[in-house]
């Protein structure tokens, strides 16, 4: 077999070698031909990634490498940060821009895939699918631990009067502000209404953030929180009706959106979704948004969020005329990352001292343990994870899971009527 193969094998090769010769020989006399093969191997080379690399791109592909890392070797968020870094490698290879390649440029496919973060098209539908996974039934069983979740907030609020202070717009410090909530949708949707140049810098802090609260939160429970309150075991929370799951999301609809009509795209679908879950007759609806739905709405949002955080983005500044950098690496972004952390802090602290202070009010077993006060912060469900663990190196025999779940569900809230509330005042 191998010696029926060889011969025209041979014969192949020395009719393309013969061609390539003729070409040659007709075309020595020209020696323009030459120039124009030069001509073509630096056009190639100007197209290439390596003519119109710049360091910042190489730090920025650093960055992604590094959430890939903290996926993979960590878990931390794997769902979130794999998108997000490869979307941050996508976002930062070099081109030649007028190709319709970048992710800024009309008409590109990255383009049209933005539009959903843009139009703040993409969080609702992922509420929905949060909705149409979410048990509500320990914070009905307990409703005054909703008081938790809005204590929480006080980092949202905090950060906006920081921001302001250090030179934010006050529609940019209301987009810095809602990173303090933990809820990556959340500050997409609110910056992309009041700051959408600073959306990038933005999500990934918030999504940085929520991967990371297994490492940020648990000193701050244990400095806030003597040993001998993270020991309080709180009772069983009681059974819930299906009735009252029915109805929690309807009136739980009316009643945020008439406070917050604002934020009518988040709260509609959050509650739509739990209805979906809860009514018992729509299931085939509730697995489709709580699966196919939102993990295809993650991986558009993690990927495109990621491709936004563009080194290096010069845009013309509409007052004075000049260039100026609106990339991923400016002061801004630094900034906002060093607010983003304080503003997480302050939220989880929030949460801690409230719950201290609500037991100064309750008596016998009807005390609760102040480390579910972290769990206000509306990162679902690790923040609530994180207390189970803290919880049980306390006392292996103390479960914490579903009690911190109550405050983490309305954290979720809290933070979508608290970007309702600055989208009122601030538009």
């Amino acid at each position: 077999m191998i010696k029926k193969i060889k011969l025209p094998v041979l014969i192949f090769i020395l009719l393309f070698f013969g061609a390539g010769l003729n070409v040659y020989a007709s075309n020595i006399a020209d020696p323009g031909i030459f120039d124009k093969a030069f001509e073509g191997l630096e056009k190639f080379w100007n197209f290439t990634g390596f003519a119109n690399a710049h360091v910042t791109n190489f730090i920025m592909i650093g960055v992604g490498l590094f959430f890939i890392f903290l996926a993979i070797r960590y878990d931390y968020e794997p769902l979130l940060l794999i998108p997000i870094g490869v979307g941050i490698l996508i976002g930062n290879v070099p081109f030649l821009e007028g190709n319709k390649i970048g992710l800024y440029e009309e008409g590109s496919v990255l383009n049209y895939l933005y539009w959903g973060v843009q139009q703040g098209v993409y969080p609702p539908l992922i509420f929905l699918g949060i909705g149409a996974m979410t048990d509500f039934s320990s914070l009905i069983s307990n409703p005054k631990l909703m008081i938790l979740g809005a204590a929480a907030q006080v980092g949202i609020f905090g950060t906006f009067w920081g921001a302001s202070l250090i030179g934010f717009t006050p529609a940019e410090s209301g987009a810095i502000g809602i990173i303090g909530g933990a809820d990556g949708p959340t500050a997409i949707f609110l910056s992309s209404k009041l700051a959408p140049h600073l959306m990038g810098a933005i999500a990934i802090a918030a999504y940085s953030y929520m991967a990371l609260v297994p490492v940020i939160q648990p000193p701050i429970m244990r400095l806030l929180v003597p040993k001998k309150e993270r020991l309080i075991k709180m009772k069983p929370p009681r059974a819930v009706s299906k009735l009252e799951k029915i109805l929690f999301p309807i009136i739980g609809l009316l009643l945020t959106t008439f406070i917050s009509p604002s934020a009518l795209p988040l709260l509609g679908m959050l509650f739509f979704g739990n209805l979906l879950k809860e009514s018992g007759v729509t299931e085939r609806l509730a697995d489709t948004a709580r699966n196919s739905l939102i993990n295809i709405v993650t991986i558009l949002l993690g990927v495109t969020v990621g491709a936004s955080t563009q080194a290096v983005r010069m845009v013309m500044d509409p007052q004075t005329g000049e260039m100026i950098n609106k990339g991923f690496l400016s002061p801004d972004s630094i900034k906002i990352f060093v607010l983003g952390a304080v503003s997480f802090i302050v939220a989880t602290a929030g949460g801690l001292i409230f719950a201290r202070i609500m037991n100064l009010f309750l008596k016998g077993d009807k005390k609760i343990n102040p480390l579910i006060g972290a769990a206000g912060v509306s990162a679902v469900p690790d923040s609530a994870r994180v207390v189970q663990n803290e919880g049980l190196k306390c006392d292996p025999t103390n479960h914490l899971l579903m009690h911190a779940m109550a405050p983490n569900v309305s954290g979720v809230i809290g933070s979508a009527v608290a970007a309702g509330i600055m989208l009122a005042f601030l538009m």
